[in-house]
This record gives structure tokens, sequence and C-alpha cells, in this order.
């Protein structure tokens, strides 16, 4: 690509969001500590779409333009004392637009390794940073920016390809075959076949046909880093508990591996908005949340390895070793199971014919931007079902919620229960169950019940958001942990192998160690899986202390 197309003498980007603060002549002096002020001339190139930015750079004199490279999308124009780059400048992505100087001037270069210790030391100047980038992302990713995914919205791989990206909170947009006249074009023009489908375009040029997660993470610099043979602790599950025990493991001395099949956050990066965590009185996106608890786990020098989905626990010979789908193995001296669950499946007519289509199990800004203002129905009672139904109703022209209780509140927070009942668009159909679902190649309309009369009715709809309830993730394990009789598995004293010295956390088997939704008893909240995370370390390093003999 070449430079971006802009006019010198166009004017800044307003700064609506926060999105593009300008830093303090006293902040850029102590950014210069940290990197050298170098003279940049006219349409010289500080990056290229497509390939990693080399340095963060900040505006000392002059002024720089940000080009997405789609002639529908205004170039960002930044002067003196604003910086460009986003979230993935810290995770080692690649740009996804160019950046180059509008005029001779001026600008600031630090090196990435001496931009991440400013982001995670510096409480003031690193979080004027951090907080720009989130919100640079966010604008992104409902912009539909970065990657571009030729496909059928109908067809499983496309909706993989989706999902991969929605979860790793990479910018995307569908180009979809099936009324889409971009896609068109470029299927004619890179003489695609149905082979070839879907097509991951990074920034014009890289063209992946039909690719697998393995190659797109590759491109895009995600879970390049590999894990050592042998370390203190394995934590198995990137969501709330398993970072929480990452961070704290960590900061400990501990040399730690974080895993996921998918992405970091769990299913608290799923949710728009968090209102009710401590700390947060304004309420914080659950990817926000994530992002900056990964950030901090790789500060204390943990290793983050995702995607990458365990495959067995061997515990042969008394030693644990975990094996992951990659083929890849790692003999920890503790295993942390934060592994959280799989959601259940709704069992209604025909759904299974819509599953990968038009069921969606999140509620986030890149399913609202595909729903658009259709109509969506969101099946559930509890507080992720409430905030999906409040979150899709900013842009929905309706949503149903429909819930198989009698009461609302049964499950769902008061705050959340007084929103839901005093939206205009939400409609509540309570003591209902969706019994079936019609459509052709999509899906377009799902008919509810109410259970206590019978009566039914069909509701018009593209879109239905499933929140149901989950089982643990622990299949990987095999058969010889103990489990409750839902498959939850038991730790402590209830445990087969427990006794009255038994650390709460443990397992049956000595050294694995079970945190958040995945154990049996455990409370179903954000707070409270953080706080299993951060007290099973202790634990671990009980255990570690003896040797690996329980205490």
């Amino acid at each position: 690509m070449s430079a971006p197309r802009a006019d010198p003498a166009a004017a800044e980007t307003p700064d609506a969001f926060g999105a593009y603060p300008r830093l303090a002549p006293a902040q850029l002096q102590a950014l210069s500590g940290h990197g050298t002020t170098e003279p940049v001339s006219k349409g010289q190139v500080l990056a290229r779409a497509g390939e990693p930015l080399g340095s963060f750079f900040a505006v000392v004199e002059g002024k720089v333009a940000v080009d997405e490279g789609e002639r529908d999308v205004p170039v960002q124009v930044h002067g003196p004392g604003r910086f460009v780059g986003d979230i993935g400048l810290l995770e080692g992505q690649p740009s996804f637009v160019t950046i180059a100087a509008m005029e001779s001037g001026r600008v600031l270069a630090v090196p990435i390794p001496a931009l991440e210790r400013i982001v995670t030391s510096d409480p003031l100047l690193g979080d004027v940073i951090l907080r720009a980038y989130l919100i640079r992302r966010s604008l992104a990713i409902g912009s539909g920016a970065g990657l571009r995914i030729v496909g059928s919205r109908f067809s499983p791989d496309t909706r993989r390809l989706l999902d991969f990206a929605a979860r790793n909170r990479i910018p995307h947009r569908l180009l979809d075959l099936e009324g889409d006249h971009g896609a068109e074009v470029i299927v004619n023009r890179l003489r695609l076949d149905i082979a070839d489908l879907p097509v991951v375009i990074l920034s014009g040029s890289r063209v992946l046909r039909n690719p697998s997660i393995a190659e797109v993470s590759e491109i895009l610099g995600i879970g390049r880093a590999r894990p050592d043979a042998g370390c203190d602790l394995l934590i198995v599950g990137a969501g709330p508990a398993g970072l929480a025990a990452t961070v704290y493991a960590a900061s400990d001395g501990l040399s730690v591996v974080l895993s996921d099949a998918v992405a970091t956050g769990g299913q608290a990066a799923r949710s728009a908005r968090i209102e009710n965590y401590l700390g947060f009185p304004s309420g914080i996106s659950g990817a926000e949340l994530a992002e900056r608890a990964r950030l901090q786990a790789v500060k204390f020098g943990a290793t983050v390895f995702a995607p990458a989905a365990a495959q067995a626990l061997d515990t042969a010979g008394g030693a644990l070793t975990v094996r992951f789908s990659d083929g890849t193995t790692v003999s920890p001296r503790a295993v942390v199971v934060a592994s959280g669950m799989e959601y259940h499946r709704l069992a209604a007519k025909n759904l299974d014919r819509f599953e990968y289509t038009s069921v969606f199990y999140a509620a986030t800004i890149n399913e609202a931007r595909e729903c658009g203002v259709d109509p969506v129905v969101v099946v559930g009672g509890g507080n992720s079902a409430g905030q999906a139904a409040v979150f899709l109703a900013g842009t929905a022209s309706s949503v149903h919620l429909v819930v198989r209780a009698a009461d609302l509140g049964a499950d769902m927070s008061r705050y959340l229960l007084v929103q839901v009942q005093e939206h205009p668009r939400i409609r509540v159909h309570l003591h209902s169950e969706v019994v079936e679902a019609a459509g052709g190649a999509g899906l377009k309309s799902v008919t509810v019940e109410h259970r206590p009369s019978g009566a039914r009715e069909e509701i018009a709809t593209a879109h239905l958001f499933v929140f149901i309830g989950a089982a643990p993730a622990t299949e990987w394990l095999g058969p010889g942990i103990d489990r409750d009789g839902r498959g939850f598995l038991l730790t402590g004293a209830r445990s087969r192998a427990g006794d009255s010295s038994s650390q709460p956390y443990e397992t049956s088997t000595p050294g694995v160690f079970a945190v958040g939704d995945v154990r049996s008893g455990s409370v179903k909240r954000m707070s409270a899986a953080v706080g299993e995370g951060a007290s099973v370390v202790k634990m671990v390093h009980d255990y570690l202390a003896t040797g690996g003999c329980r205490i």
C-alpha cells in the first residue's frame, strides 16, 4: 500500500471518545527518555498495513495520516502530542493501517519493549496510552476495520473464522457471498473456486484460502510464544480465574504457562458491559478487563499460549504432562484447571440446521454489527441473558427475551432486571421457551411457547442468542479425576483423595487444582472466579514446597 491519501491542510481528527488524547509536554519529555526524536519527510511511511510496527510513534512536530485503505473510510489526521497505534502494538500483531507523515516534521520513536514497560509500570502515562489503545481497538471492531473474511454467512467454516476473530478481539468484516457485491468482485479478481472459500485477506496483499485457525493465528502474530517443556505451573483456561491465578503466581516468581483453546478472557470477554465488578463504578467491558489482565500476566513473565487446546492429562509415574492439540507437551510441577464451561445448546425443533449460521452464544459489538437493526431473540434468565438483551436493544429494532422461569428476578441481578423491564424495545416472555426454528438457508423465525397455557407465537428473526447455562469443559482430563453428578471437579475434602489436610482447591489427583466455573460448589460469578484464581496460588506454593506431597 502506498502512503496514505490525505490533504496536508486537513484538520485533525476530533477526539470524540478519548481515543486520541494529546500528550502534555511533560509526558512527551518522559517518553523521550525511552526513545529517540527522529526527523520525517513528507510522505515517509512509518508503518505499512499488514506489517508489524517497529516502534511506538508520537508526533512532536507536523502531522501524520492513518489510512485504513478503504475509499469510504476517512483518513485520520494527528498533530503534535498525538500518538499512533492500538493494542495490537503491545501484542505483536501487524498494523491494520498505513501511517505516514503528511509534511516534514519530527516524531518520537519508542521501542516496543520500552513501551511495554511504560504501560505496565507508569500509572499515569501508561494508563493514558493503554486506555486510548483499548478504545481504538473497540472503535476499529465496531467499524469493521482490519481483516476481510470473504465467505457465506451460512458456512460453518466462515462462522468458525468470525468467532475466532471476535474472541481474539481482532477487527474484521465479513464480505458475505450471499449479498455483498464486494465479495463477488474479490472472488472474480482472485479467481477463487468453492474449495478456496472462505478467504481471509489482510491489508489487500496477504490472502489465505480456506485457512485453518493456526494459519490465521500465524499471520496475526497470535500465540507465537511457545511454552518451555517444563514449568512450575501450567494453567489451562484463560478466563477470569485462570488470568488471576497467572498474575499472582507469576508475580510470586513462579514460571507460569497460561493456555486457552481460543483466546484470553473466557466468557467474561464476551460481555459488552460489566457493571457490578468492584472498582469500576461506570462499568467496564469484558474485553478491556481481559486485555489488562493479559498485559499484567506478561509483565510478570508468564507465557500466554493461545490458541492451544488441551487434549489430555497424563499422570503416569506421578509426573504431570499435558498434551495440546498442536502436538506441544508441557510437563509442569502443578496444574490449575480453569477451563470453564461449554455452552448448552437449545433443544428446539430444526434449530440444529442454523447452529453455525444464526445462533450466537455471545453479544458483543461484533454480533451487534452483524444484526444491525433486525429484531433478535435472546433466550435465558440469568445475568448473561439480561446483559445481552440490554446491549442488543441499543441497536436492534426489538429484542424478545425468552425466560423459562415465572419470575425474571429468580436468577437476574436487580440492577439488570430494572434495565430490562424499563427498556422500551425489550419484550419479556416469562414461563416460555423456544420450541421450533424455521427458515431456508438462514433462520427466518422461531416459535415461542408459553408453558402453562401451551399458546404459541411465531417471532420473525434471523438472530437467536442463547444463554441457558453450560457444562464443565473437563473431557480433556480423562476419567481419573473425581467429579460430581453434573461433571464438575470435586476438590478438597469432597474428593476421593481428600482428607482433613487436603488443600481446598486440590482435586483427587495430587498437584492438579481446579478453580472457577469448572469446580464443583464454586459460585458462578466473575468476582468469585477471580478470588479463587488468586487464592489457589498459595495452595500451589504449599504443594510445591513439599516436593509434590500432600501436606
